[in-house]
């Protein structure tokens, strides 16, 4: 896949929801993020989204955010061998806010941009319809969708939805409510209305593999984040309608998708990657280090998957 096509059409397979790797004086550790972005390429991850929620967004500043972007995109650039495209987060719960991280986002190069529900002031549905026209009316980078009421609060409706996938520019949503049967509405109506440049994509790990199987085109997965080689797998298998793969990778995996998110997330794959030697475990307040006790459970999901096996 080259830049020029993300234009015409949507991304497919497994799209890491990228952490954040901090120093322990709670700076963002810039050098062991390019070495992230590395492992994926090599690893196989379709597409690298960052700073999201599991890439700490609440906590870093906009400076920061801005610089975690550059820096992905440029890393990214290295690798001529094989073009990994950035997505990157670029939502607010201010319009004008989300606005100027997309312009930011697209004049270093990233090619998309993942647009959250706004939260905590809990807008209309025709308040998110208007948001998200504004954003791609004001920047022309292709645009993803972000449905998480579980953190928003506020919930996309199916039709406000469905509005926005005719907007030119908008060419995805990731639906992170875990709910198959309301994929599944959303994929039909997709389909009904010829909508093939509008993918639907999962944010929920356990549930992931259903989605796509239903005719979803990916997973932006924290799971990724320690087994991006199994998740890339699973994802194109999934896709491809390989339902025998796709299932025995997911019963490998499940473990590691439902311990991943025994605390809130960041805190248990960040333990995670740490454990692998892939980061330092070090986040930022609120978030705290994983309690002991979840320790032992993310760590038994990690053997259990194959993931460790020292």
């Amino acid at each position: 896949m080259t830049p020029s096509s993300l234009q015409s059409q949507p991304l497919t397979g497994s799209i890491v929801a990228l952490i954040t790797p901090m120093l322990e004086d709670g700076s963002v550790d810039y050098a062991g993020l390019r070495k992230l972005v590395d492992w994926h390429i090599a690893e196989g991850t379709d597409c690298i989204g960052v700073v999201g929620t599991t890439g700490e967004s609440p906590t870093v500043n906009v400076e920061e955010h801005c610089e975690i972007i550059r820096v992905s995109v440029e890393q990214a650039a290295k690798h001529t061998e094989r073009f990994v495209p950035i997505m990157a987060g670029c939502g607010a719960n201010s319009t004008a806010e989300a606005i100027e991280l997309a312009r930011y986002a697209q004049k270093v190069g990233a090619h998309s941009q993942l647009q959250v529900v706004p939260y905590y002031n809990r807008p209309t549905q025709e308040g998110q319809y208007l948001h998200f026209k504004k954003i791609i009316e004001s920047v022309a980078l292709p645009m993803y969708l972000y449905n998480v009421p579980g953190r928003t609060v506020a919930d996309m409706a199916h039709d406000t939805v469905m509005r926005l996938a005719e907007v030119d520019g908008i060419v995805g949503i990731k639906e992170a409510t875990g709910n198959i049967e309301r994929a599944q509405w959303l994929i039909k109506a997709v389909r009904e209305r010829g909508l093939k440049n509008f993918g639907i994509y999962s944010g929920d790990d356990p549930t992931a593999v259903a989605l796509m199987l239903c005719g979803g085109q990916g997973n932006i997965s924290v799971t990724a984040n320690i087994a991006p080689r199994k998740m890339h797998e699973l994802c194109m298998a999934a896709v491809s309608g390989d339902a025998a793969t796709a299932m025995r990778l997911q019963f490998e995996l499940m473990p590691l998708h439902k311990h991943l998110f025994v605390e809130a997330n960041p805190i248990p794959v960040k333990w995670a990657a740490a454990r692998m030697g892939l980061c330092g475990g070090a986040m930022r307040l609120p978030m705290t280090t994983l309690t002991s006790a979840s320790q032992l459970l993310v760590e038994q999901a990690m053997r259990i998957s194959g993931i460790l096996k020292d």
